[in-house]
């Protein structure tokens, strides 16, 4: 099984298909995949159009989604050393647990989703959706530092990333930072600051780029493991 990551991709999945992926291959989506927003017939839809690519989908969950353990038709199962989240009509779509460790290809991965949505207020004044639980608690952000400190890992998945690590480079123009909440970007420096790893990878600000050991993703689709292999220029924006 070959292993393939990409970033959000918000129901816009035309950058898969002129990718030659095999049967059984994965691909990981690093947040806001965007398959469980609606809560209806739109969301079978789309889990139907994936059905095409004839491959596994590895979720993180992002911040503009709703958590699938607070959706009827998901039960969590054990697969890949961790405990996930799966529905029996589309067990190819594969969402992790926040604060699992999993073993994919031999290697030890850890996986946090969740964020703040920047456009929160917008989006409950306008009737869009937004997911009152789109941060982890400070309790589970407790639970799981408790359970990773001072572990060594070979990857890291996030949908955000450490605060230190923040692109504010692409951060939309006009937001008034301080009114942001950064807590799960708080927590994902105190994360990185006690554990070993040799690579993070997280999504959420819409670019591609690289710090350190950690990788920014939007569009580009990479090989774990191997060479990446660009399909589409990002856009540079951010959430």
């Amino acid at each position: 099984m070959s292993i393939y990551i990409t970033g959000d991709t918000h129901r816009e999945f035309s950058r898969l298909d002129n990718f030659k992926f095999k049967k059984d291959d994965m691909l990981i989506i690093l947040g806001d995949v965007g398959i469980n927003y609606f809560h209806d017939i739109h969301d079978m839809i789309e889990k139907e159009k994936l059905k095409k690519y004839n491959i596994k989908f590895f979720c993180i969950r992002g911040n503009h989604e709703d958590r699938p353990e607070n959706i009827d038709t998901y039960k969590e199962v054990e697969m890949f050393g961790g405990k996930v989240f799966i529905e029996d009509d589309y067990p190819h779509l594969i969402f992790a647990k926040d604060g699992e460790t999993y073993n994919l290809n031999n290697n030890k991965i850890l996986v946090i989703g969740g964020a703040y949505s920047v456009d929160k207020y917008y989006r409950i004044a306008t009737g869009n959706n937004w997911f009152y639980d789109e941060q982890l608690s400070s309790e589970e952000m407790d639970d799981i530092f408790n359970k990773v400190k001072d572990k060594k890992y070979d990857i890291v998945l996030t949908h955000t990333c450490p605060r230190k690590y923040e692109p504010t480079e692409v951060f939309m123009k006009g937001l008034d930072q301080s009114k942001i909440d950064k807590s799960m970007e708080d927590f994902l420096d105190k994360v990185e600051e006690n554990i070993d790893y040799n690579k993070w990878y997280c999504g959420h600000y819409h670019t591609e780029k690289k710090i350190d050991n950690l990788e920014f993703m939007f569009k580009n689709i990479k090989k774990l493991f191997d060479n990446e292999v660009t399909i589409d220029k990002p856009k540079e924006y951010t959430k």
